[in-house]
């Protein structure tokens, strides 16, 4: 299942509930409140499971004790009637050389979590985060600079590869935690490295989070407040988008001239909505800013964007993968394709498809000796009977073709140019009537992957 900010009802039909547990204050509360209430439900049959979901990542010396903690604790609840079992994972891979160890951190958790909760059969993951978390998250994004999608900080609930990640303390303070905690007489870990200055979270916790309270005691209420304002705004975002981009983008790419009838505002929200469709995530503010700015007087380009590049044809803007771009041209060979078939072509990454038709095509016998090259320039095509012979850079402007798309193969037969792919069969080649004949297609890999 995609990604979706849209809450849901998770399946009624799953009786297993995932939850996230460090060992930590937080964890610890969330995990002995949902499996108090779920042995309460239990008592009327509803046969629940709680999981405790724990990630090993290795990087404090302290992380083999925190997980014998956690099961001691789990153990010691299950013993005491709380329908709970704990799982974890060791985390065997490093973060790399410069890359941030919060941000590796975070991603090798979610990822466990998501592989755990999903071997048990859970659709349901809660997670620990309550108030001032959402409040440090929006302040830490605004300090980056972020747009709308980073002030909206953490959804309550989101549905991601068909899981529920729900944050059910999302709008409670940690005063209101620490109480339970209190109150159960709760025992639990002190992560050392939350006090640890070189963490960005922990510096504005340590540091900032004090004075601002001082100066500003309701901080926490108001900045989780906007981070739901600034939800709502993204889900508007997202919404004009999804009805933009039913007239502005479609198989031949994004249309910027269509775009450039739109408000500012506008027009750049769909164009990053779509460049997160192509990409798989965020284009860069100033990379979409230079689209914006320069593709008029460009007329033609390519800007490189995430794992590939961005490429501008009139008025038409596409994105390839870097798998998907032309590789050097290959050396010149000859070809029989005068059988019906298909004829790979693993050096021009692509394929010649071949086929019978009734008219249209051309006979065999001009297809069994044929030369495939790339282009060198001075080439003459003809694109239908009694047309105009025009150089094959002309035809393919006039029929619209990317330079990017003119890297394919052309097959000649001796010295006379023959097909052409995007353009086709020169006329000049075309069988005459009644005379058996084939249809000849090229189709690229990057094409048919598509």
């Amino acid at each position: 299942m995609a990604d979706s900010a849209t809450p849901r009802t998770a399946d009624q039909s799953s009786r297993c509930v995932a939850v996230a547990y460090s060992g930590g204050l937080d964890s610890t509360a969330l995990l002995h409140a949902t499996a108090l209430q779920a042995a309460r439900l239990n008592q009327q049959g509803a046969g629940l499971q709680v999981l405790a979901l724990h990630v090993h990542h290795g990087l404090s010396s302290h992380a083999d004790a925190w997980v014998l903690h956690c099961q001691q604790q789990c153990a010691d609840w299950a013993a005491a009637g709380l329908p709970l079992r704990l799982q974890y994972r060791s985390v065997i891979e490093r973060p790399a050389a410069g890359q941030s160890i919060e941000a590796w951190a975070r991603d090798v958790r979610y990822a466990a979590l998501r592989e755990m909760a999903q071997a048990a059969g859970a659709d349901l993951l809660l997670l620990a985060q309550h108030q001032r978390d959402q409040a440090e998250t929006l302040l830490l994004q605004a300090l980056r600079g972020t747009g709308v999608a980073g002030l909206a900080a953490m959804p309550a609930r989101q549905w991601r590869d068909g899981l529920c990640w729900a944050r059910p303390w999302l709008n409670h303070p940690r005063a209101a935690v620490e109480a339970y905690v209190k109150q159960h007489r709760l025992s639990h870990i002190e992560d050392d490295s939350n006090a640890d200055p070189r963490y960005a979270r922990n510096r504005l916790r340590l540091s900032i989070w004090p004075a601002l309270l001082e100066a500003f005691p309701q901080a926490q209420t108001s900045l989780a407040q906007t981070a739901i304002w600034a939800q709502q705004a993204l889900a508007l975002q997202q919404e004009m988008a999804r009805i933009d981009l039913q007239s502005l983008a479609d198989v031949q790419g994004f249309d910027l001239a269509a775009m450039q009838a739109m408000s500012p505002a506008r027009g750049s929200n769909a164009l990053r909505a779509w460049l997160k469709q192509q990409t798989g995530g965020p284009a860069p503010a100033s990379l979409v800013q230079r689209l914006q700015d320069e593709w008029q007087s460009a007329g033609t380009g390519s800007w490189p964007c995430r794992q590939g590049v961005l490429r501008l044809y009139r008025g038409r803007l596409n994105w390839f993968q870097d798998r998907q771009l032309p590789a050097p041209q290959p050396a010149p060979r000859s070809l029989d394709l005068s059988i019906p078939g298909h004829y790979r072509q693993v050096d021009w990454q692509g394929s010649w498809r071949v086929e019978q038709v009734e008219a249209g095509g051309v006979s065999a016998l001009q297809l069994q000796i044929v030369s495939q090259r790339s282009r060198q320039g001075g080439e003459q095509f003809q694109r239908r009977p009694g047309g105009t012979v025009r150089s094959l850079k002309k035809a393919c402007q006039e029929s619209g073709i990317p330079s990017w798309e003119r890297a394919g193969p052309l097959l000649f037969a001796g010295n006379r140019l023959l097909f052409v792919p995007g353009l086709g069969l020169d006329a000049r080649c075309l069988a005459a009537e009644g005379e058996a004949q084939l249809a000849i297609r090229w189709c690229s890999d990057a094409e048919t992957a598509s």
